[in-house]
């Protein structure tokens, strides 16, 4: 099983071991987009005004720059620790036993605009970069989405994808059985659905610690139900709407 996570806008500060090792990171088959990415950033960086403006940032953010320009000189710590947030806060990564951690290392993504997909415990820099931002020569749909593609569809194993659409269009999982993407949706007292948005967050957040605490073996969308249903999540189907997608499985929060 593979659960794939977004990123965050926001980082912890900090971490140790620099510098940024990007030779050391997992799916290596990534790394000559990454290079491309990374040298497009850091020479960007060194135009504070211009990065500021590709990556709309306001004066209260000029930090954001400091960080991209050094990247590579930058202290690192694991991914699953770098990124805080709504749904990071809710899996709380810091405070997992070693036995799930390591299971996060083996079955867990998370998908950076900057880095394409990292493991869990990656070590990775403090950077800012989002799934829609703008680099001088340089679309990130164009280099990540076929690479990205190519990585999830050779998984061999059940694709769970919990990532925003965003960052779901910049490497799409593959259309198969075993491959599954998660909405997160609250019920009425009638039983409605609706799309949540903030705390959808928070729902995945949960979702996978507990994932991570059971390390459960997983096969296919039904062996996911199933775990969920006696973990104590809703997890089905749901209802056909406009825009769900075939491969869609509904969370209710």
């Amino acid at each position: 099983m593979l659960l794939l996570l977004p990123p965050s806008e926001t980082k912890r500060e900090g971490g140790t071991h620099g510098p940024f090792q990007p030779s050391q990171l997992s799916f290596p088959t990534l790394a000559e987009p990454r290079a491309e990415v990374l040298a497009a950033v850091t020479s960007l960086a060194a135009d504070p005004d211009a990065m500021m403006r590709a990556l709309k940032l306001g004066p209260r953010q000029a930090g954001e720059v400091e960080r991209n320009r050094a990247l590579r000189e930058s202290p690192t710590m694991a991914a699953i620790d770098r990124y805080t947030g709504v749904l990071f806060d809710a899996l709380d990564a810091p405070t997992l036993g070693e036995e799930a951690r390591r299971y996060a290392a083996s079955h867990l993504a998370v998908h950076s605009a900057l880095f394409g997909l990292v493991g869990a415990l990656d070590r990775i820099p403090a950077y800012r970069l989002s799934h829609d931002s703008r680099l001088p020569g340089l679309r990130l749909k164009s280099l990540w989405r076929e690479r990205i593609a190519e990585v999830l569809s050779d998984h061999p194993g059940l694709v769970v994808d919990l990532r925003s659409e965003g960052y779901a269009d910049l490497g799409p999982a593959p259309a198969r059985r075993d491959s599954v993407y998660l909405r997160v949706v609250s019920a009425d007292a009638q039983g409605r659905r609706r799309a949540l948005n903030h705390f959808n967050k928070r729902a995945k957040g949960l979702f996978v610690r507990a994932l991570l605490g059971d390390q459960p073996v997983l096969h296919d969308r039904d062996d996911l139900i199933q775990w969920a249903r006696a973990a104590g999540f809703t997890l089905d189907a749901g209802a056909a709407v406009d825009g769900a997608r075939p491969d869609e499985l509904e969370l209710v929060a």
